[in-house]
C-alpha cells in the first residue's frame, strides 16, 4: 500500500541556539566553533557594537541588534526564535560567561513558562575574556591566583562591590576589574582605588587595557600611585597586581608584567 507524500505531516525543524563569546575583538582570536555557529545562522542578535564586530553577514541572515541593557530581552527572543525552529546566534564581546549573555540567557530559560524553550538545543560557545586578553598583551600577570570583579552597581549594591573588592586585596589576590568606570559613576572609581590604595604598595604594577583587539586598542602599564583614573572606561579592564607582580623593562621601552607562580611561605 502506498502513502501519499503530500498527507504527511510536515516536521517543524529543530531550532538551535549558540551563546559565542567574540573575544577582544580580533578576528584572528575568535574561535573556530563561534566562527561556525556565526555561518550557520539564521538569526543573530546582539548589542549592536558587537555585531559590526561579528560581521559581515549574508542577506539571508537576519540580524537583531539592540541597546546594551536589554539582556534579558535578547535572551528569550533567541529562545522564542529557536524553538520555533530556527537557528540563533547571540554574540557576545570578550566570554559569554564572564558579565556577559551567557548568564542572561541561563536566567530566561529558568523562568521560562513555555516548556519548548528547555528542549531547544543550547550551545555557550567559549571566547577569550578582556582580562585574558589584555594579560597577554604584557605577559603574565595573571600567572596567580586572581579574581575578577564588575564595579557596576548596576545589578548590586555598591556595599557589597567595596566589601568583595576590601577581601581581595587582604588576600593579595590579582585583581581584573570590570566595567570600572562610566561617566554616570566616576567618583566611584576613585573610591575602589583609594580601598586598594589602603592595602597595596604604591609601586604595585597596574595594566590599562582598552579596546584590546581593536583598532584604538591601548594598553598601559602603570603603578597604583600613578594611575590616572581619566585613562580608564567601560571598555577598560583593569589588571591590579598582587604584592608579587614583577615589572620587567625590555628594549624599545616595552616593559612586561607578571606574577610568578610560587608564593612565599608565610612567618
Amino acid at each position: 500500500m502506498q502513502t501519499n507524500p503530500h498527507s504527511r505531516t510536515q516536521a517543524k525543524p529543530r531550532g538551535w541556539l549558540r551563546v559565542i563569546g567574540l573575544g577582544p575583538g580580533d578576528p584572528a582570536l575568535l574561535a573556530p566553533a563561534a566562527r561556525a555557529a556565526l555561518s550557520e545562522a539564521e538569526e543573530i542578535i546582539g548589542y549592536r557594537t558587537y555585531l559590526q564586530l561579528a560581521g559581515p553577514f549574508r542577506d539571508d541572515q537576519r540580524v537583531h541588534d539592540s541597546d546594551n541593557r536589554v539582556e534579558l530581552e535578547r535572551a528569550r527572543q533567541a529562545f522564542q526564535l529557536a524553538a520555533a525552529g530556527r537557528r540563533v546566534v547571540v554574540v557576545s564581546s570578550g566570554d559569554p560567561g564572564v558579565f556577559a549573555m551567557a548568564t542572561a540567557v541561563m536566567e530566561a530559560l529558568e523562568q521560562a513558562e513555555d516548556p519548548a524553550w528547555r528542549q531547544v538545543d543550547l550551545d555557550i560557545i567559549p571566547g577569550i575574556s578582556a582580562a585574558h586578553a589584555a594579560a597577554a598583551r604584557v605577559g603574565a600577570p595573571l600567572g596567580h591566583d586572581f579574581c575578577t570583579l564588575s564595579l557596576s552597581d548596576n545589578l548590586k549594591p555598591w556595599s557589597v562591590i567595596t566589601r568583595r573588592l576590601q577581601l581581595a586585596a587582604e588576600a593579595d589576590l590579582v585583581i581584573a576589574l570590570y566595567n570600572p568606570r562610566s561617566r554616570a559613576r566616576a567618583h566611584q572609581f576613585s573610591e575602589a582605588l583609594a580601598l586598594l590604595r589602603e592595602q597595596r604598595a604604591p609601586e604595585t604594577a597596574v595594566i590599562l587595557g582598552r579596546s584590546i583587539g581593536r583598532a584604538d586598542e591601548q594598553v598601559i602599564v602603570t603603578t597604583l600611585a600613578e594611575i590616572d583614573p581619566a585613562q580608564v572606561d567601560m571598555r577598560t579592564v583593569v589588571i591590579i597586581g598582587s604584592s608579587q607582580t614583577r615589572v620587567i623593562d625590555a628594549t624599545e621601552g616595552r616593559r612586561w608584567v607578571y606574577t610568578p607562580r610560587w608564593y612565599p611561605e608565610e612567618r
